[in-house]
């Protein structure tokens, strides 16, 4: 579904993406793990246009996606941090992202699953971090795609919010989506993942299901068998 070849990203000097290669097939959530600085998320970023490659190629159902927008109109994404215009309201925010794009959008069912109904006239910049991200997901999983980037999606939700968070992201597993997911919360790819890709100094070091994974490094503890997989990589 989503194939990456020979991709290289620099910012300067510096090297983010060092001639990464990275297949993923449709159906399924696959987690994109590794530290600060590993190019995880410049690699999300590359498949979403808000950074170009200097070399490679990335394709979405065998097609380039570089330089287009199109192929945008079938993947939602949730960014780690829900910066919204601090003077609108809920529902005026809700609408404006409906406004600008052509899908229908199912926020009702949403908006009563996260406990908004009493937000929506509130203005943005008057709501808790936790609320604001409730809103963040409201807005990413409205619309039906079939590919869902979620990054770092857990950021200060409540029990209650964190577990229609996972039954929302098993529903839409169900119906053949694919959901990539960056997070340093292992307990959460530990109980959600169906394979893990971590990334290293911009290249893929590991690419399997999570009991491979622990298997590999000899270790049932997932953050320590990504802790082993680091500390391998720099002996």
């Amino acid at each position: 579904m989503i194939d990456f070849k020979n991709l290289h990203k620099k910012f300067g000097k510096l090297v983010v993406l060092n001639g990464l290669d990275l297949n993923i097939k449709e159906g399924g959530i696959f987690a994109i793990l590794g530290p600060n600085g590993s190019g995880k998320t410049t690699l999300i970023k590359c498949l979403l246009g808000m950074v170009i490659p200097n070399e490679g190629t990335i394709t979405y159902k065998n097609k380039s996606v570089l330089r287009k927008w199109d192929y945008r109109n079938d993947l939602n994404y949730l960014p780690q941090i829900a910066n919204f215009p601090p003077n609108l309201t809920v529902l005026e925010l809700i609408e404006m992202v409906k406004n600008l794009r052509p899908k229908q959008s199912n926020e009702q069912d949403l908006i009563k699953l996260f406990g908004l109904t009493d937000s929506l006239h509130k203005k943005l910049g008057n709501l808790s971090g936790g609320t604001k991200q409730k809103v963040n997901i409201v807005l990413t999983f409205m619309f039906d795609s079939n590919l869902i980037i979620l990054d770092e999606p857990t950021n200060g939700l409540d029990p209650i919010a964190l577990i229609h968070l996972k039954e929302l992201i098993l529903k839409e597993k169900a119906k053949g989506k694919t959901i990539l997911i960056t997070t340093h919360i292992m307990s959460f790819v530990d109980e959600m993942a169906d394979e893990i890709v971590f990334i290293l100094d911009g290249k893929i070091y590991f690419k399997g299901s999570v009991d491979a994974l622990k298997t590999q490094t000899k270790n049932d503890n997932l953050e320590h068998a990504i802790a082993n997989l680091i500390a391998k990589q720099y002996a």
